[in-house]
């Protein structure tokens, strides 16, 4: 077992008060998936861990997180939150990914969730729809491996590294994917879905496997993708898959703008241009009963396909191939 993380204050208060942060796992091919989350003050500093929970609705990330527990958080705003300070702090380590939701668990993080969420509605109508997306919900623990800081928002300043030792060298570059490097999305489009939001940041696998995830700023559209900017020493030289997700919030986690994408990211000098290769996002009115309504549509939509198209039995068997393969 590795010995527990000794992080200090201003990433406990980070772990403890931040609204949303970056969540990031990585996919088979070697790349990363950057999305936002809200963990609600999921920290437990005496068993050195963090935790996010999800809805078994929203499957998707749990395939990878079987595949591959290796997972990175980064608190990257104290917008709306709790926290104070200009850390820019990132959280690596291995996450235990249950496929049951624990009643006494959900309840004991339930006073947290409404301090940072709000209070979800109720009465028998409300009760019925949000069922799924209350009651089918996992908490993710994080098993803290490293965490990295740097003093400003912006990633810049002298990184300081609690835990495991950052890697001396950076990840080697990867092999260009079979179709090309070369955008598969509207470079122009996702411009200008992406440029006005504050929040910007890109995800890689690092040398030892872990997501690294790293602020960084779209300078413009150009025919190989969107331009970036990051401080300097963030963005590994040569070419990868990547993960880019932007997004904004307002108080409560009401009034969502999200873009995420996958692609490659090329570096060159102080040279970076992301190419799209896939894209998705939403755009959520900052109207609490409206946003609550939706994902109780949602998450009981994902519950039922899940159930009749076997999701829940695969993901079952996932875990049970990844207890029994050899650490």
């Amino acid at each position: 077992m590795p010995n527990l993380v000794d992080w200090n204050d201003a990433a406990q208060d980070a772990f403890a008060g931040d609204l949303v942060t970056i969540f990031a796992y990585t996919t088979p091919a070697g790349g990363a998936v950057a999305v936002p989350v809200s963990p609600t003050g999921g920290v437990d500093r005496a068993a050195g861990e963090i935790s996010v929970t999800t809805s078994l609705a929203f499957n998707r990330k749990l395939r990878h997180l079987l595949r591959d527990p290796r997972v990175a958080m980064a608190y990257h705003t104290r917008e709306h939150g709790f926290a104070a300070g200009d850390d820019f702090i990132l959280a690596q380590g291995v996450a235990n990914v249950p496929l049951k939701p624990s009643p006494e668990r959900l309840a004991a993080i339930e006073p947290d969730m409404n301090r940072f969420l709000g209070a979800a509605p109720t009465g028998p109508v409300w009760d019925w729809l949000l069922r799924e997306y209350h009651q089918e919900r996992v908490v993710i623990d994080i098993a803290v491996r490293r965490v990295a800081s740097w003093p400003a928002l912006d990633g810049s300043g002298v990184l300081r590294v609690a835990g495991e030792s950052w890697p001396v060298d950076g990840p080697a570059p990867q092999k260009p994917p079979a179709k090309g490097t070369a955008p598969r999305v509207d470079t122009a489009k996702l411009h200008k879905q992406v440029h006005k939001l504050p929040h910007q940041l890109v995800a890689f696998r690092g040398a030892d496997g872990f997501p690294v995830v790293v602020p960084v700023r779209v300078a413009g559209p150009d025919p190989r993708g969107l331009r970036l900017e990051a401080a300097a020493g963030l963005l590994p030289e040569g070419g990868r898959r990547a993960g880019f997700a932007a997004h904004s919030f307002g108080p409560q986690a009401i009034g969502l703008a999200t873009r995420w994408a996958t692609g490659w990211l090329e570096v060159h000098g102080d040279e970076a241009v992301y190419a799209a290769h896939t894209s998705a996002g939403f755009i959520a009115p900052p109207i609490k009963t409206l946003q609550t309504f939706v994902n109780g549509v949602m998450a009981k939509q994902g519950i039922r396909k899940a159930r009749r198209d076997g999701t829940l039995t695969e993901l079952a068997a996932l875990k049970a191939a990844a207890a029994n393969s050899p650490s």
